[in-house]
C-alpha cells in the first residue's frame, strides 16, 4: 500500500452523509491514531465538518464529487449513474492501492454491486457474503451472508465457511475457529438439500476450522460457534429480526422500571447493572458488515447510525486491513476448492 492505515470513507454515504461519517471517523481516529482518511463527497459540506474536528483535519484529504448515490437507488442504478460517485471514489481508492478498506453507510446493494465491479471476486468465488459480528453470552460470533444474495448453493455456503473462520482468525485470533451451518435442526436428515450437501462437505474435508455441524437460531446468542453461515434471505431476516428483538427487550425494561416508586428505586439501585446490559445490547457497537470474497476490504455500515456506530464500522475496517486478511482468506480459500474439487471426484467414481 502507497499510504499505509489509510482508509476512504463515502462521504455522502447513509440516512445523515458527512456529519455522521465525520464525526465517527473522529472518534476511531482517537482510538487508532496512526489513521489517515481519503472522503469522497462534496467539498463544501465536507470541510465544514472538518473544521469541527481539526485533528481529523490534519489527517484527512477530500475526493472530490458532487455524485451521490441515493438509498432508493437500485443496483443496476446506481452502477449506470454511480461512476465517480463517493461512493464509487472510496471504492476506487482501495483498487488503486490507496487505501486500505473502504466504508460505506450507503445503499446495500449498490455498494455490493460497484464493490464487485472494481474489487472484483477472489479467484473461484461465486458470490462474495456479507459478515457481521453478532453479540453472543460468550462474546461475539459471525455470521454471514445477512443480505448480499438470496439463497446459496451449497459450494457457496462452503465458501462462506472458508470465508468466515478466515475473518475469526483476523478478529478474534483463533486458528482453527469453530463453524456451523443455520439449520432448522441439528439432526443429519434436516433442512434444504444444499445445506445438507455443504454439511457433508464439510464435516469430511481436512479444513483450517473446527466444524461443529448444524446449529439452530436460537443458538447463535449463546455463542455455540465462533462463525454461523446461513444463505443471504435468512441471514439478513435472523439479523434484523435480533435488532428488534433488543430494541423490544429493552423498551420493555424501561417500562418496567418506571411503573411504581419502588421500581424506579429499584432501577436507581441496579443503574450499573443496566448499563452493562445497555451496553451489550448496543447494535452500534458490532456496527459494521464486512464484504467477504473481493480483492479488497469494503465496509458496509448501517445507513442510520450515528457517529458513535460509524465508528465502529471505520474500527472495523482498521482491524481487518491490519490483520492480512486478504491473503489469508486466499489460502483458505484454495485449500477448500482443492479438498472439494477431490470430494467431487470421489463422488463421481
Amino acid at each position: 500500500m502507497q499510504q499505509p492505515n489509510t482508509i476512504a470513507l463515502d462521504g455522502m454515504g447513509g440516512d445523515h452523509g458527512p456529519s455522521v461519517v465525520v464525526a465517527g471517523a473522529a472518534i476511531s481516529l482517537e482510538r487508532h491514531p496512526g489513521l489517515s482518511f481519503l472522503i469522497a463527497g462534496r467539498p463544501s459540506e465536507i470541510e465544514a465538518e472538518l473544521e469541527k474536528h481539526p485533528v481529523l483535519k490534519a489527517k484527512s484529504r477530500i475526493l472530490p464529487t458532487d455524485i451521490a448515490v441515493a438509498m432508493e437507488d437500485k443496483p443496476s442504478q446506481a452502477l449506470r449513474r454511480g461512476k465517480g460517485s463517493s461512493m464509487w471514489l472510496a471504492l476506487e481508492a482501495v483498487k488503486k492501492g490507496e487505501a486500505d478498506v473502504a466504508v460505506s453507510a450507503g445503499n446495500t446493494g449498490a455498494l455490493m454491486a460497484m464493490a464487485k465491479l472494481i474489487l472484483r471476486p477472489m479467484a473461484d468465488i461465486e458470490r462474495p457474503g456479507i459478515a457481521a459480528l453478532w453479540p453472543t453470552i460468550e462474546s461475539e460470533c459471525i455470521v454471514l451472508d445477512v443480505g448480499a444474495n438470496i439463497g446459496a448453493t451449497a459450494r457457496q455456503l462452503g465458501d462462506f465457511a472458508m470465508m468466515g473462520a478466515a475473518m475469526a482468525r483476523a478478529l478474534f485470533h483463533i486458528e482453527n475457529p469453530t463453524v456451523g451451518l443455520l439449520n432448522v435442526g441439528v439432526e443429519d436428515i434436516k433442512g434444504a438439500d444444499e445445506v445438507k450437501q455443504a454439511h457433508a462437505w464439510l464435516k469430511d474435508a481436512k479444513l483450517p476450522l473446527e466444524y461443529k455441524g448444524f446449529v439452530e437460531g436460537d443458538q447463535i446468542g449463546q455463542g455455540v460457534v465462533d462463525v454461523v453461515v446461513v444463505e443471504g434471505f435468512a441471514g439478513n431476516i435472523a439479523l434484523k429480526t435480533a435488532e428488534g428483538t433488543a430494541r423490544q427487550v429493552g423498551q420493555y425494561l424501561k417500562d418496567a422500571m418506571r411503573r411504581t416508586f419502588f421500581s424506579r428505586l429499584g432501577a436507581f439501585f441496579a443503574s450499573g447493572g443496566f448499563k452493562v446490559l445497555k451496553h451489550k445490547m448496543d447494535p452500534r457497537r458490532v456496527n459494521g458488515g464486512t464484504f467477504l470474497g473481493l480483492n479488497g476490504i469494503a465496509i458496509k455500515s448501517h445507513g442510520g447510525t450515528d457517529a458513535y456506530g460509524f465508528a465502529s464500522a471505520v474500527d472495523l475496517g482498521y482491524e481487518m486491513a491490519q490483520s492480512g486478511l486478504i491473503e489469508r482468506l486466499e489460502e483458505d480459500l484454495s485449500t477448500f476448492h482443492a479438498a472439494l474439487g477431490a470430494e467431487i471426484e470421489e463422488d463421481k467414481s
